[in-house]
Order: C-alpha cells, then sequence, then structure tokens
C-alpha cells in the first residue's frame, strides 16, 4: 500500500473545507474532517488508508517542540493527547495555514482566534478514513497492515526541536511574540 502523495492529500482536504463558514470553530473542524472522511468513503478503501498513511507522516513530520509550545499558549495547556488533536484541527485549516504554522507557529496569531475560545482540537480528523469501512475494526487492521509494509521510522521520530519552558513569560514572549501579544 503506497502513502497518498501529499498534494492528493491536501486536495482532498482543501476541497472538504469549501462552504463553510468557518473552519477555525469546533463545529466547522468537525464539519471538515465530516467531508473528508464521505469523500474517502467515495474513494475506497484503499485511498482511506493511502490518506490515513500521509496524515501519519505529516503527523510524525509536525511533532515538534515549537508548534506544541503555540499550542500550549492558545489553549491554555497541552497534554500529549491535546496536542494530537490540535494537529487534527490545524490539518483542517488548510494547506497554506498547515505549512506556515510549521515554519513558524507565531503566524496562527493571524487566524484572529479569541483567546476566551479553547476549541483548537478535532480528534474526528485523526481517523477519517474509517467512513470508508463498515466496521472501525477492519480500518485499523488495513491501516497496521499497510504500516507494517514500510519501514518502521516512516511514522516515528523524536519530538523535534528544543522544549522551553511554557511557563516561562520571556521566553514564549521570545518565541512566539504576535501569540504572546493575544494569549498571554
Amino acid at each position: 500500500m503506497a502513502i497518498m502523495d501529499q498534494d492528493e492529500f491536501w486536495a482532498i482536504v482543501d476541497r472538504a473545507r469549501e462552504g463553510i463558514e468557518d473552519t477555525r470553530t469546533a463545529e466547522g473542524a468537525k464539519q471538515v474532517a465530516e467531508k473528508v472522511g464521505q469523500r474517502l468513503a467515495e474513494l475506497g478503501r484503499e485511498a482511506a488508508v493511502a490518506f490515513d498513511l500521509r496524515y501519519a507522516v505529516l503527523d510524525a513530520e509536525s511533532y515538534d517542540w515549537n508548534l506544541w509550545g503555540a499550542a500550549y499558549l492558545m489553549r491554555g495547556g497541552c497534554s500529549d493527547d491535546a496536542f494530537d488533536y490540535f494537529r487534527g484541527w490545524l490539518v483542517t485549516q488548510g494547506r497554506s495555514i498547515w505549512e506556515r504554522a510549521l515554519r513558524d507557529p507565531d503566524t496562527l496569531a493571524e487566524l484572529g482566534i479569541d483567546p476566551d475560545d479553547d476549541f483548537l482540537l478535532c480528534e474526528s480528523m485523526l481517523s477519517v478514513g474509517r467512513a470508508a469501512f463498515d466496521e472501525d475494526a477492519d480500518f485499523f487492521d488495513a491501516v497496521d497492515a499497510a504500516r507494517a509494509e514500510l519501514p518502521a521510522d516512516t511514522f516515528n521520530g523524536p519530538l523535534l526541536g528544543d522544549d522551553f519552558d511554557h511557563e516561562d513569560d520571556d521566553a514564549v514572549h521570545a518565541r512566539y511574540p504576535r501569540l504572546a501579544e493575544i494569549y498571554l
């Protein structure tokens, strides 16, 4: 099983965003995930698994202290699971926002998200391919089998970048000047 091409992956996500008034909200992000799932159901099981594999690669590439720090700041804290769900939400924002955020998480300040909202999560994006399968177990079995065909380090790696004290306001201001102005 091949990993879905990155352009195809993002075309599916970006098309799913069409017609949704505000993907920044929890409801909007969930609608994007639902539309992605519907598209994958149309494309079939192989596409759904290939999509999931691409998602896992992007997830590994974004497993970064700098992005985690931005999530921590924007959400007022961020556990391991919440960081996974934050990245799910970030995928629903589309390719251009995803790529800019990975290069410079401080660009997330441009999204204009109310600092009193901590809805920056989309757990359902993590397994949208299930929509192409009758049973969840069949989806997870297919993904596990496809992963087993690929090198072990394809989806895993250490947390990238340098950790820092997320509670140190000076360190936060230095890393995220625009986000700090909004969220600190």
